[in-house]
This record gives structure tokens, sequence and C-alpha cells, in this order.
């Protein structure tokens, strides 16, 4: 079982299994967090939720950021006791049932494959503002390779790299809604914008209630990402510290970006212009571009890049870690565990990059659908893992004696409701995609997937079984 991966009295600051280094700070893993949700749902996913809601989009964000709470509290409590690389795997095959722990690792894996496709994809669509005669693909490979070559470092290193990146875009947000609020207010030579866009087109709800809650779809998906505190625990030094503090500050940093951020460019730039030209740019770059600011644009093309590039960075490393996982798990070829010399899954990290080869196919033959198809797949397999890992919150806390509930670092309050409520939301959310044209299919995409690695996992627990003496299942 998972649980013997790491006891809850095992002490936290022993050398990582298998050959993984503990080598990651707090500093790294907020900023790894960070890179890793605030990337294309924002800076190019926003597009459709803008278009969706209008400006009552701030309220879907906000919707999503109360979910995303109580998603980092179930998730910071059980990496403090199970530091361990399978993560949330782990968490639901101790407290769920062994098939949720296989399916919502693998479930994770397809996800941030088809999630790493979307922002190599998107990361070419922005290139393409400097550059629109050269052919997509093009930029998917070379991005692609630079992605590869830097998830081969020493995962300390790695850490480093994405640090920097993922620093660059929250400076550049920062500096994005303060220039924003300045020029909202009339602070400096330029007369004031005021908030009159928030209202001025259709009013602040333009698609009523019934918007607001079909962008939520969407929404909700920006803040998914954060989870990587809890994968990287089997990495981090001094979990039961580093993991608390970085969760804790990884919620707070998210909510005021995204909020806030989306408030200053529906506020610069009325909400169908920002969003009337479809996914072909960042609607940032164009309440930039709008604005009159010289080489703001540019300037703000520069950082969507980058985000895109940071956040899919960090996103093949997640990839990597759960395909590292479920081979040591005996759920997958034993080959895909091996680790190099500098302590990374190699040959894990070599499957990890079928999206990018699925990214530059469609930038071939669908560049302009590539985007949408590649990251609308992905939203029903997020929401199957996010329900599953409360669902194992759930049973972790009845599993825990009270007194170890006590000693945490950080802990859920009013537990079980917030929970409970989170689970309602996103299943409930998860069918509102059948009202959305261009998310319809994501449910019934994911459906048959979901059976297929159903079947393996039977056919693989088949297989222990008959292997065994005791009949027992393999040990992840």
């Amino acid at each position: 079982m998972p649980g013997s991966d790491q006891s809850p009295n095992a002490p936290h600051t022993a050398p990582a299994p298998d050959g993984l280094e503990r080598q990651l700070s707090q500093r790294q893993l907020t900023m790894m967090a960070i890179g890793g949700a605030i990337g294309v749902g924002l800076f190019l996913g926003s597009t459709v939720t803008i278009q969706l809601a209008g400006p009552g989009v701030i309220i879907s964000y906000l919707i999503g950021a109360a979910i995303a709470l109580v998603m980092a509290y179930a998730l910071a409590e059980m990496a403090v006791v199970h530091p361990v690389p399978g993560a949330f795997g782990v968490y639901a095959e101790k407290y769920v049932s062994p098939w949720c722990g296989f399916s919502v690792r693998a479930t994770y894996g397809f996800v941030e494959i088809l999630a790493i496709g979307a922002e190599v994809t998107a990361a070419a669509i922005y290139c393409g503002f400097w550059f629109p005669t050269v052919p997509q693909w093009v930029w998917v490979l070379l991005v692609s390779l630079a992605l590869v070559a830097i998830n081969a470092l020493e995962v300390g290193n790695f850490g480093e790299f994405e640090y920097w990146f993922a620093l660059i875009k929250v400076v550049a947000i920062l500096a994005f809604i303060v220039v924003g609020i300045a020029l909202i207010f009339g602070i400096g030579p330029a007369p004031a914008v005021g908030l009159s866009n928030l209202t001025a087109h259709g009013g602040f709800l333009p698609h009523g209630w019934w918007g607001v809650w079909l962008a939520l779809t969407l929404a909700i998906t920006s803040y998914m990402g954060l989870e990587v505190t809890a994968v990287t625990a089997g990495e981090a030094k001094n979990p039961e510290v580093t993991i608390p503090r970085a969760m804790r500050g990884i919620v707070y940093r998210l909510i005021l970006f995204y909020v806030l951020a989306i408030t200053v460019m529906l506020a610069m730039t009325p909400w169908d212009q920002s969003a009337g030209h479809g996914i072909t740019g960042s609607p940032f770059v164009r309440a930039f571009a709008t604005a009159g600011i010289p080489y703001a644009a540019t300037l703000m093309n520069l950082v969507v890049i980058t985000a895109a590039l940071s956040s899919a960075n960090t996103n093949l490393y997640l990839t990597t870690r759960m395909i590292f996982s479920l081979s040591r798990g005996s759920y997958v070829p034993k080959w895909l565990g091996v680790v190099s010399a500098r302590g990374v899954p190699h040959r894990a990290l070599s499957v990890s990059t079928a999206g990018m080869f699925a990214a530059i196919l469609l930038a071939i033959f669908s560049p302009t659908g590539a985007f949408l198809l590649l990251y609308g797949t992905a939203v029903a397999g997020m929401f199957f893992v996010w329900i599953v890992i409360l669902l194992a919150h759930l049973g972790f806390r009845r599993a825990m004696p009270r007194e170890r509930i006590a000693k945490l670092p950080l802990r859920l309050p009013l537990h079980p409701l917030p929970t409970v409520a989170a689970i309602v939301a996103l299943a409930a959310i998860a069918a509102t995609t059948f009202f959305i044209p261009d998310l319809r299919y994501t449910i019934p995409l994911f459906a048959p997937f979901l059976l297929i690695i159903t079947i393996v996992y039977w056919k693989s627990a088949a297989r222990a079984r008959g292997s065994s003496p005791s009949g027992t299942s393999p040990q992840p």
C-alpha cells in the first residue's frame, strides 16, 4: 500500500526514495507552483472565459479561488504526512482505493501531457505576434527542445531555473496591475480610462449569472497547477516546514494575480474587444496595444511567452514524476522508473514529451484549433483528479488520530464541510461543460480513457496476484 512509502510517524527529513534528490527549497517550491498555475489559463484561456461572462468573469475567478483554497489546504495536510513522489496518487490509493490511486496518477499524467502540448502551442501563438509568417510548428519544435533540455538538469538546477522563470512573470503581472491602475485612475500624463468599461458594454453581467457559471468551467482550471507542491514534496527539503508555507503563499498570490489582473485588463479595454478576436493572441497584449504605451504590447507579449514556457516547464516536471511513480508502483514498465546519475527519471521524461509531438502535428494540420483542442481535452481529466484528491482528504481525516491532526502545521477548518462543498461544486462544474460548444466533447472523450486505464489496472492487478504467493497486489 502507498502508506509504505511514508508512514505518518516517519521522519520527514530522510533522503527522497528511489534515487530522487531532496534539493528543492521553499522559494523554489512556491515559484514552481505559481509557474505551473499562472500560464495559458490566465493569458490565453481567459479569452474564452471573457466571451462567456463578460466582466462578470471576475466573479467566476473568485468562486474558483474559493475552491482552490480548499484544495490547497487539503493537499498540504496530506503532503506533510506523506511527502512522497506519487503525491495524491499515493493518498488516493491509501485512503480511497487502489484503483483510484492508479487512475488518478494515470489521468494526471495524461492531462499534463495534453497541457504541455497546449502550453507550447500557446507560446507558438504568441511568437506569431512578432513573426506572423513563420509556421507555428517551427516555434512548437524549438520550444519543446528547450524545455526537455531544462528538465534533464539536476533537480536543484531545474528548480533554480524555474524559480527565475516564474519570477519574471510574477513581476510582470504586478507591473501590469500597477500600470493598469495608473491608466484607469489617470495617474500620469494620460487621461483616466476609468471603470466604465466594466459596465458600458451590455452591463457587468452581459450574459447573466448563467454566463458567470459557464465561465467557471475554465476559470477553475486556471488554478489547477497548485497541486505541484504535493508532487514536489518527494524532492523538497524539510517538507513538514516548506510545504505548508509554500502552499499558503501560493493560493493567496494566485487569488491576487488572477482577480486583480483580470479586473484591470477588463477596465482598460471593452470586454467584447478583448475577447473578440478569438484565440489568436493574448487579451492582455491587446489591452496594452490599445492603451498606446510605446513598446508595452511587445513587452507584454514577451511576458506571456515566458508564462507559457514556465507553465509547460513545470508541467513537464510533474508528468515525469507521475510516470516515475507509476513505474515504481509496478503499474507501467519498470524501465520507466530508471533514474539518471543526476537523479532525473530521464526515461519517464522522454515519454512525457508525447504532448509536444501532438502539438507539432496539430500545429501543422490544424493551427487555429490546436490550443483549445488540447486544453479542452485536459479539462475533464483535471476535474476527476481534483475530486479524487478531495475524496482522499475525507479518508485521510477519518484515518488520522485527532491528536495527529491537531499537530499539523496547516489545517483546513470546519472539516468536512469545505471538502464536501468543493466536491459537489467540481462535479456540477464538470457537468456544465456539456453546455459550452468548445468543451462539450471533454467528458465524452475522457470516459473511454477512464475505461481503458481501468482495464489496464485490473489486468496489472491480476498479473500481480498470479505472481504473488499470497495473492496480494503490488506495493507501490
